[in-house]
């Protein structure tokens, strides 16, 4: 597979472009940060990693990630994690900085994607990820009945997440790996009228009982595209640690749970796997 790299504006580091399965991957290095980069596909941003410091998350949604991380288990304790979409595997590195001894399993098909990675920015050779390059649901579908802590879905296709993992049907599986107590976190990317975000609360919410969504408030309130994090899990969730950690973010989160959170729904009804689409492409604005 061909590879080219270009120098940056005013010198120093190369980006990295290189054709993946699916399109064209750049590493763009980080001006501001001496080892550090962003991974783009087909220009679109998908991950921020700094190889000096894995625990900074730079993406807002990653940091709200990284909230959720903090929780799912007492500060320092090693976890069970299951990624499906690994990008430049930034969130298992967070997990294997902050989390020692953890062990993960990342689920990223895009074969080639996963081997710019680990060629340009490698893992710490004591972190215990292992990376299985199939489909997300086919993936989780071989992690052993209650084996995670913490299942986090950050799966895009073409800036879109496939239908497939959309579904009462795929949680009905995420539940099946997680343990009693266990968390699922997944980025949700929408914009008005907001009426994927609302099927995904209301499928999880069929799924869970407790649940919890971050996310930017011109997001919540319709007036631009974004990320949302919806968390879910089957005991309750650190609604208060969780409202303080998306409040002291550079863009400052609202938390939503409870009746605030079904009202939000609208009557959204729940996605089955028959009745599944994909995530609302973006519009071209959002990269500029």
């Amino acid at each position: 597979m061909g590879k080219t790299r270009k120098s940056r504006r005013g010198g120093g580091a190369e980006s990295v472009v290189e054709t993946v399965d699916g399109g064209l991957a750049e590493l763009m290095p980080d001006p501001e940060r001496a080892r550090a980069w962003t991974l783009l596909i087909d220009g679109a941003p998908q991950s921020h990693v700094d190889l000096d410091d894995p625990s900074h998350l730079s993406f807002e949604y990653q940091r709200r990630l990284g909230h959720v991380i903090d929780l799912v288990a007492p500060a320092g304790k090693p976890v069970h994690a299951v990624h499906l979409g690994g990008g430049a595997l930034t969130l298992a590195r967070y997990v294997a900085a902050t989390r020692p001894r953890s062990t993960q399993q990342v689920v990223e098909r895009d074969a080639a994607l996963v081997q710019l990675v680990r060629r340009e920015l490698p893992l710490d050779p004591n972190a215990r990820i292992r990376i299985r390059s199939v489909d997300a649901r086919e993936g989780l579908a071989k992690v052993l009945d209650g084996w995670a802590d913490l299942v986090v879905a950050d799966v895009f296709s073409g800036a879109r997440t496939p239908a497939h993992l959309t579904s009462a049907e795929f949680l009905d599986e995420v539940r099946r790996a997680l343990k009693p107590g266990g968390v699922y976190a997944a980025n949700i990317a929408d914009g008005p009228p907001l009426a994927h975000l609302r099927g995904q609360i209301a499928t999880a919410a069929a799924r869970f009982p407790e649940l919890a969504l971050l996310a930017d408030p011109t997001v919540l309130r319709g007036k631009r595209f974004g990320n949302a994090v919806l968390v879910a899990s089957d005991t309750p969730l650190p609604i208060a640690e969780l409202t303080r950690g998306a409040a002291s973010d550079p863009h400052p989160g609202r938390v939503e749970h409870g009746r605030a959170l079904v009202d939000f729904t609208g009557g959204a009804a729940p996605v089955t796997d028959a009745a599944a689409v994909a995530s609302p492409a973006p519009p071209p604005s959002v990269f500029r």
